[in-house]
């Protein structure tokens, strides 16, 4: 490959490419070249064309936005990947996450080797078919359904906000990064997008800047035939402040000026409009839906070597372009070691704030935290699991310096108003309160954004139990990337009653219990509901669900927070050993029906063991033993009892018990009488066990 001559008719533009002005290194002139091409047709193009799988269309077409932010603007260090106060970069369209793999590796990022790039999209690689951040050190989040890493970078640029402004000082402002974000049009399309986005104007995070991708194609074709919107207008309207780069092929000059005029508007996000060609080089495909998601083919991928110049063999980088990146290890290692002084200097005077912020940095719980929650007994009053859940929630408040959240304009109805703060806005973001309005889908995603900010970030957000349908795509997402966030769903069954089937939730429960690396809790009462929250702050790499009550229940005796640990357990047994006669068993609302239900039968001579099954896969993780020692195999008659689905408590109730709950939908009358015609009675449940 031959390079322009430095006095050249290319000379010009490249030197402005690499910074404007003057004679520029051949060794920096070749590096913005090889960035270019080997992003895109090299790098890129090699790996998917080795998987015979993948995009290559963004990598190609977004080379330039990717080369301005990881070889001039950026501030991060290859080898601390994990560095507290480096900006963070997301990939929202996910699907070209061959550009965000080459960046990483030409930057000298240890979790991207070239045998990494070569095994692009097979198994046990470490470059996944869409970034993954708990495979890929680099990966700041998981992206693939699209218009969801956007909404992270909200989270992510919310958590930079809140932080900056509890602990940032007038002489040190020791929290200082941004979020620069890639989307393109099926994020903008996608709803999700729009809810994050419109938060992120009304908080004005300024730090947040998003490049949008405008190449005006999607899977199906030209975006004429279905996304026709001034995208600039809504976002504007939105509260953003908005640039538009026309030459995103080879307009670096645009780019650079487009970021610092982005970093001179400190009282909004931006969204940089960047028109590019998708599949840039290509001489045969590009600017058309065929270089969107499938490999080029070995003729395409020659015919754009020699279209762009290039003339190294597949995955080959040349030691002068190694050369150029190489400066990134040096300087990223300087960068964080300039950083740690600044918060040397800050510890010293800053005693409190800086061990407060050490263990949002770094996940540590304060010692004794559990302590801080509430205690119940059988005396204490009767309510319902949401109100002793915000009793839960101030607690731990006042206790984790990292947790933060709110609700989808039900925070008086899901009780999560934290009372010693304030609400998160524009001019006071370093309150906790967050009002997400209705924006479920939006709000899990931006909660993902903060736990994957920093370890010690523990955010909550709550809605109606059966509105969670509106965000499973975050909180799957929340699982697959180990974010734990804690969902507060209240108004967990038929239990609240008149506002009738469409708010009752009937197949939630199983639906979470069938995802993985998800905790789904339904806690009976305040003891339970404690446990329930030791339990979702304890797990930082998997979500907690907690479905709560709207009625209120008692405070049942047996129950216990180590109980709520193991998931299933005992609250009472009158058997003389540990084969009982029969078996109840039960979770939230509905354990007070089993409690009540056994003292029937004892009445009447039975032995019976009442379960609470507050959490299936935390029994699932406890040994065989135990297991047996609560469910014991020799007994058969067994009697589930749960306001919802009966699909999976056959793996429970065996072959010759009987589940007692719902298979239909609900219907709108006072709780107890829904509860009285689905049988969810004591008197049927007496009934169902003497059938047994």
């Amino acid at each position: 490959m031959k390079l322009p001559e430095e006095e050249g008719s290319q000379s010009p533009a490249w030197a402005s490419r690499c910074g404007g002005g003057g004679a520029v290194s051949a060794a920096h002139v070749e590096a913005v070249i090889e960035v270019r091409q080997r992003a895109s047709g090299s790098l890129g193009g090699d790996a998917v064309e080795k998987a015979n799988s993948g995009h290559p269309g963004l990598p190609m077409g977004c080379a330039p936005i990717g080369h301005v932010l990881f070889d001039e603007i950026m501030r991060y260090n290859p080898k601390n990947p994990y560095w507290f106060n480096r900006d963070r970069f997301v990939l929202s369209a996910g699907h070209g996450c061959m550009l965000h793999y080459a960046l990483l590796h030409l930057a000298g990022y240890d979790s991207v080797k070239e045998e990494d790039l070569k095994a692009f999209r097979q198994w046990g690689s470490r470059t996944p078919g869409h970034p993954e951040n708990f495979e890929t050190p680099g990966i700041e989040v998981t992206t693939g359904p699209l218009g969801q890493g956007v909404a992270n970078a909200v989270g992510l640029a919310l958590a930079e906000k809140h932080l900056a402004a509890r602990f940032n000082k007038p002489d040190n402002e020791v929290i200082d990064h941004y979020t620069y974000c890639i989307l393109g049009d099926g994020c903008q399309m996608e709803g999700v997008s729009n809810e994050a986005c419109s938060l992120a104007g009304h908080w004005g995070l300024g730090k947040l800047i998003a490049f949008y991708d405008d190449n005006h194609i999607s899977i199906d074709g030209d975006t004429e035939i279905a996304f026709t919107e001034d995208v600039t207008a809504r976002f504007e309207a939105l509260g953003w402040h908005t640039i538009w780069v026309k030459n995103g092929n080879t307009g670096y000059d645009e780019i650079r000026a487009a970021i610092k005029e982005a970093k001179a508007v400190t009282d909004k996000p931006t969204l940089i409009k960047v028109t590019t060609t998708i599949g840039y080089g290509s001489p045969n495909k590009a600017n058309s839906y065929s270089v969107h998601g499938s490999a080029l083919g070995a003729k395409e991928v020659d015919a754009t070597r020699l279209n762009l110049g290039w003339d190294h063999e597949a995955f080959h980088v040349p030691e002068e372009v190694k050369r150029h990146w190489s400066r990134h290890v040096p300087e990223g290692a300087d960068v964080e070691t300039e950083w740690n002084a600044k918060f040397a200097e800050y510890e010293k005077k800053y005693k409190e704030e800086a061990a407060e912020l050490k263990k949002i940095i770094t996940g540590e719980l304060p010692a004794g935290w559990e302590k801080a929650l509430p205690t119940y007994t059988p005396e204490s009053p009767a309510d319902a699991t949401r109100n002793l859940s915000q009793q839960c929630l101030n607690a731990l408040a006042t206790v984790l310096p990292g947790f933060i959240g709110g609700s989808a304009d039900l925070a008086s109805s899901n009780m999560t108003l934290l009372k010693m703060f304030g609400n998160f806005q524009k001019e006071t973001p370093e309150e906790r309160n967050l009002r997400f309005g209705v924006r479920e889908h939006g709000m899990g995603a931006i909660c993902n954004g903060i736990a994957l900010h920093s370890p010690g970030l523990i955010p909550y957000c709550a809605t109606f139990f059966v509105f969670t349908d509106y965000m499973r795509a975050a909180m799957r997402i929340s699982a697959l990337s180990e974010a734990g966030v804690i969902y507060v769903m209240t108004h967990d069954s038929i239990g609240l009653g008149e506002d009738g089937p469409t708010h009752q939730p009937i197949e939630h429960l199983v639906s979470f219990r069938a995802m993985p690396n998800i905790l789904m809790l339904r806690p009976a009462d305040g003891t339970e509901t404690a446990g329930a929250y030791k339990v979702a702050v304890l797990n930082r790499k998997r979500p907690s669900v907690l479905a709560l009550s709207r009625q209120k229940l008692p405070q049942l005796p047996g129950t216990s927070i180590e109980g709520v640990e193991k998931g299933g357990y005992i609250i009472s047994d009158n058997s003389s050993g540990n084969k009982p006669d029969l078996i109840l068993m039960s979770t939230g609302s509905e354990l007070e029906i089993a409690a009540k239900a056994a003292d029937e039968l004892r009445k009447e001579g039975k032995e019976v063991r009442v379960i609470s099954f507050v959490s299936w896969e935390l029994f699932e993780e406890q040994s065989e033993e135990y297991k047996e020692s609560v469910l014991p195999s020799g007994v058969e008659a067994r009697v589930s009892i749960e306001a919802g689905s009966t699909l999976g408590w056959e793996k429970y109730v065996g072959k010759k018990g009987k589940a007692i709950g719902i298979d239909r939908f609900g219907s709108s009358a006072p709780a107890g009488k829904i509860y009285k015609e689905f049988g969810l009675t004591v008197e049927n449940v007496v009934a169902s066990a003497k059938a047994l």
